[in-house]
């Protein structure tokens, strides 16, 4: 078979929702499926950078460190399939959905800033 051949039968991954078959769970689990969703390179990274407003599609590029126009048209796809993100005149905004999404990793921020500072403390001591 010819990479040619190859490239047109892979199979695009569909975008992670509950009530659906994801990776980890047969049965679309919620937190199973926003674990997939998550998992995906740069997807926070997009939430993360419109935490404090919507941006067109270049700031936007910019802000995620200039990731490639295809990776992030096919990220902000999946957090719009998710309801995560939409289209608004002003450029993509975070929706409710989104809002409370970036919230809830607020305390997960919280934990990560208190391990690196144990971490460093420990390094410290060495």
């Amino acid at each position: 078979m010819t990479k040619r051949a190859a490239k047109k039968t892979v199979k695009k991954a569909a975008t992670p929702l509950p009530g659906k078959r994801v990776r980890g769970s047969e049965t679309g689990r919620p937190i199973m499926a926003l674990l997939d969703l998550a998992s995906r390179r740069q997807l926070l990274r997009a939430v993360w950078e419109l935490r404090h407003g919507p941006l067109k599609f270049r700031p936007l590029q910019q802000a995620c460190g200039d990731i490639s126009p295809s990776l992030l048209n096919r990220r902000l796809r999946e957090l719009r399939d998710a309801e995560l993100v939409e289209l608004s005149i002003d450029g993509y905004r975070l929706t409710t959905l989104g809002v409370g999404l970036y919230r809830a990793f607020e305390p997960i921020t919280a934990w990560a800033d208190g391990w690196a500072e144990s971490l460093k403390r420990r390094s410290a001591k060495r």
